[in-house]
């Protein structure tokens, strides 16, 4: 009889999918919803929870915490999918539920996906959410005040589930070599750095830091009932030639200084590059997207005020897409902002202005410009003399807004790049104006 490897003994089930946490102790990351003490720990163990939303990215855990609810309530519990389950299958199960609570037993139904779900099959299961019949569990990867229906997202408490940290996901890799589930029984030697990459690629998900794992494991040089893992191996499994790059070292902070360095000096083929460095290495593309909106504003700034719109709306893409959809729309955001006319009137403004505020924190708001929705207020002369400017031909006003020992203070210099020619044109009409009508 041909004996069975270790592999086949364990059939076809995927790694995350035997590895998938049963408790709340053996669950990885979320510890502001299931740490010790916090709200959705006790409601968990107590048995008393009620309607909720399990809003997160995919591979964070939001079908698990269900699953570990089924395993401790004494309600009943009913999986349905938003790909699968149409209204007459809903109806069924309500109706079940609903006789079930005659006889006092609570159902809990977890609903993957809810956002899949139409506004008719959501309306099916409104009526039995809302007299108690049923406890409605969703999960999903979308924003629920846009794709869950108001009055069943009313009903229902929102628990936002964040991606987890590389930490959290090189202990869940770690626990995969050492649990008997995982890979326990076998001798897997791979170097920690490798354990880390495998994290930073994962970007948040566990199941993708599972199967990466997985992978790369049954890839390896096996000896017996050892396996090693190379270097190699992990880079023919995932196409990263550049994977080891660690997120939080030097050559993170290298590239993100790369990248903004050829932007502010106009090189859009360097800043692509750079671009396509970082992300084919693993980086959060939403991290990429936040240098990128801050760029906008502190070396293109009024120069060209879209290209803060653009930068915004690329992060927006790759919150919606993460990678690798998103990368076309990075790229569009950097090679935009490349060719942009530069001016860092912007943060010179705010820098300016800092320092006088630090010095001066406890400068008085000027009486003229203060509210008053209080008589007493008004008693004191909290904007007495306040002029509004739109009851006034030219929509201006000399009043004095700065305090009294910062009175003529310039902060926004602009330039005359893209633009902001237009806006240093009309500063410069403005102050022109106010010096005549001055008293």
């Amino acid at each position: 009889m041909e004996q069975q490897t270790f592999f086949e003994q364990e059939g076809s089930a995927p790694l995350a999918a035997r590895l998938r946490p049963r408790t709340l102790e053996e669950f990885v990351g979320q510890e502001h919803l299931i740490g010790e003490g916090k709200v959705l720990r006790r409601l968990i163990e107590s048995d008393r929870i009620s309607s909720m939303i399990f809003w997160g990215p995919p591979g964070v855990g939001k079908t698990t915490l269900a699953r570990v609810i089924a395993n401790r309530t004494q309600a009943a519990f009913i999986d349905f999918s938003a790909v699968t389950s149409g209204i007459k299958e809903i109806r069924e199960v309500m109706q079940q539920a609903d006789q079930n609570r005659r006889f006092g037993e609570k159902t809990i139904v977890f609903v993957d996906e809810i956002h899949r779900f139409n506004k008719a099959q959501q309306d099916a299961f409104l009526p039995f959410v809302e007299k108690g019949s049923i406890i409605l569990i969703g999960a999903t990867t979308e924003n629920p005040s846009f794709e869950v229906n108001g009055a069943l997202l009313s009903r229902c408490k929102v628990f936002v589930l964040q991606s987890l940290g590389a930490p959290d996901l090189v202990k869940l890799l770690q626990r995969a070599l050492t649990d008997p589930r995982g890979f326990g029984r076998l001798k897997v030697e791979i170097q920690p750095e490798m354990l880390e990459a495998i994290a930073n690629f994962a970007n948040g998900d566990a199941r993708s830091a599972l199967s990466t794992l997985e992978m790369v494991v049954l890839n390896g040089d096996t000896s017996g009932d050892a396996v090693t893992v190379t270097r190699e191996t992990l880079e023919q499994c995932t196409s990263k030639k550049s994977l080891l790059y660690d997120k939080k070292g030097e050559e993170h902070y290298n590239l993100i200084s790369a990248l903004h360095k050829s932007m502010r000096n106009s090189d859009p083929d360097a800043a692509v590059y750079w671009l396509a460095r970082m992300l084919e290495a693993g980086e959060d593309p939403l991290y990429v997207a936040r240098r990128v909106v801050r760029f906008a504003s502190e070396d293109v700034g009024l120069a060209d005020p879209r290209a803060l719109e653009l930068a915004v709306a690329a992060y927006q893409a790759c919150h919606f897409l993460g990678m690798p959809e998103c990368n076309v729309h990075l790229t569009q955001a950097v090679v935009y902002l490349s060719l942009a006319p530069k001016s860092n009137a912007m943060e010179t403004a705010y820098l300016s202005a800092r320092e006088d505020a630090l010095k001066q924190l406890a400068e008085p708001v000027p009486l003229i410009i203060r509210n008053a929705p209080t008589r007493l207020m008004k008693e004191l002369d909290y904007g007495k003399g306040y002029q509004y400017a739109h009851d006034y031909e030219d929509k201006l006003t000399a009043m004095q807004c700065l305090p009294d020992s910062l009175a003529g203070r310039e902060y926004y210099r602009p330039t005359e790049e893209g633009l902001e020619g237009r806006f240093k044109t009309r500063l410069q009409q403005i102050k022109e104006w106010k010096r005549r009508h001055t008293p």
